[in-house]
């Protein structure tokens, strides 16, 4: 396979004809051929192939073929030539998102990060946004959502692409038994899709909690505990947070904390505020958390408190942004180092915690140690994220990790999510880091569509 960038042109001529510059010729090998194929996505035609006298690289599609194989616009595209008679052009990346009926904002509060992508992507592929209401599976092609040069949306039926970027915005619509079936098309299909779903607390902490290279980087946890055994935890860990298994934003969590001579104390977070209740026996605090759940609390964890570094008596954990690049490895992109606002129980910054850069927090917490503290973190970052790989029977490309590090320094993953939000990369000192995540993201689309070996530019 040979693998270049091109300039890509449109001409009116109504005959089946691709026009390729001498370099081009040479490079894919196809001096003296008159008949090949030409392919975008699914769709494949024979073609003649001329030469057009033009220095550079690049190809000219005749109006007959630019409708045959559904090529949304020209300029800059990458091409690969496949087993000497075929060259292909692409690869097709989709990002697959909703929101309401929208011209300008199709994605609802993401399409600002839709568009980043499409941006970065449409200057090598062919980078679009899409909606399950945008698939056509009859006629295997989707009516996408493109930038225009003006940065606004432009409409084009575009084949079924080559790789999915699965970004849907909740858990409802990506639990749904309609998006279920959408994954499913796409795996028939062999078309890549990721990341395939969010993920579940229990779930990730089932997945690695016998694989002894990483285990014990993660809390005590207990899916739908029953009250003895949080009674036992608190005994042995005096704190535990129970939270919801597929909750997020730190919403329904309660951190319990029990001191022997003063009893149990429960904090969680309303709408009013932080709250901070007493209880003086065990049974107190149990029957206000059976009480307020209900039915729910079976789908609740109950794990290990641990007692985090802290900066002016505030703990700190950290958000890892995961990804894959362009050779298929896992990197750290960004960090971002989360300080809990007075009384939370979370660092969430609705919930009024600060952000800052994983440097500072460190060396306030770590002093000249901070740089072994941080590289460790972050070889432990990409153990974790490999080991949830080798166990998922998924494709993954992107994990945001919430790890903390206790006085020890050790660290410890509270949470893994399989669509970590950016909120991290709005801080002044990590927008290059938001930068690189988006650049990672399409790197990994281009392995996963294999459109990454680029042997020559």
């Amino acid at each position: 396979m040979s693998l270049t960038l091109c300039n890509l042109h449109f001409t009116k001529r109504p005959e089946k004809t691709i026009y390729l510059s001498n370099a081009l010729i040479k490079n894919f090998q196809l001096t003296g051929k008159k008949n090949i194929h030409i392919r975008l996505g699914k769709n494949r035609i024979p073609v003649l192939l001329k030469t057009v006298k033009k220095n550079g690289k690049h190809i000219y599609l005749t109006s007959a073929v630019r409708s045959a194989i559904q090529v949304p616009n020209n300029g800059g595209i990458l091409i690969k030539s496949v087993e000497g008679d075929e060259v292909q052009l692409g690869p097709l990346i989709g990002i697959l998102s909703d929101g309401p009926l929208s011209a300008t904002k199709p994605f609802g509060s993401r399409t600002g990060f839709v568009k980043q992508l499409l941006k970065a992507g449409n200057q090598k592929s062919y980078t679009f946004g899409f909606t399950p209401r945008d698939i056509d599976w009859s006629n295997e092609s989707v009516y996408g959502y493109f930038l225009n040069d003006s940065g606004g949306f432009v409409r084009r039926h575009v084949p079924l692409p080559d790789v999915v970027y699965n970004r849907l915005p909740s858990r409802r619509s990506d639990f749904s038994h309609a998006t279920n079936q959408i994954r499913d098309r796409f795996e028939r299909k062999n078309i890549p899709f990721f990341n395939w779903s969010f993920f579940n607390k229990s779930d990730i902490y089932k997945l690695i909690e016998d694989d002894q290279t990483v285990n014990g980087y993660v809390p005590e946890s207990h899916l739908d505990p029953s009250m003895d055994l949080i009674k036992e935890m608190l005994e042995r860990h005096q704190i535990v947070y129970y939270k919801p298994s597929s909750g997020s934003l730190g919403q329904g969590i309660f951190r319990l904390t029990y001191l022997p001579s003063r009893g149990y104390f429960c904090r969680y977070r309303k709408a009013s505020g932080n709250v901070l209740l007493r209880f003086k026996t065990f049974k107190g605090l149990s029957r206000m958390l059976q009480t307020r759940l209900g039915s729910q609390a079976h789908d609740y964890v109950a794990q290990q408190g641990i007692r985090l570094v802290e900066i002016d008596r505030c703990p700190i954990d950290f958000r890892f942004h995961m990804h894959k690049n362009g050779k298929n490895e896992w990197v750290v992109v960004g960090i971002g180092a989360k300080k809990a606002g007075r009384g939370s129980i979370t660092t969430h910054i609705k919930n009024g915690g600060s952000l800052m850069t994983p440097e500072q927090a460190l060396s306030k917490a770590f002093g000249s140690r901070s740089s072994e503290v941080l590289q460790k973190s972050k070889e432990v970052a990409i153990k974790l994220a490999e080991a949830i790989e080798f166990h998922h029977k998924h494709v993954l490309g992107e994990i945001g990790f919430d790890l903390g590090i206790d006085q020890e320094e050790h660290v410890w993953m509270f949470e893994a999510n399989a669509k970590p939000g950016r909120s991290i990369f709005r801080h002044p000192l990590l927008r290059t880091e938001g930068k690189a995540s988006v650049e990672h993201i399409l790197d990994h689309c281009l392995y996963l569509s294999q459109f990454h070996r680029r042997e020559d530019t």
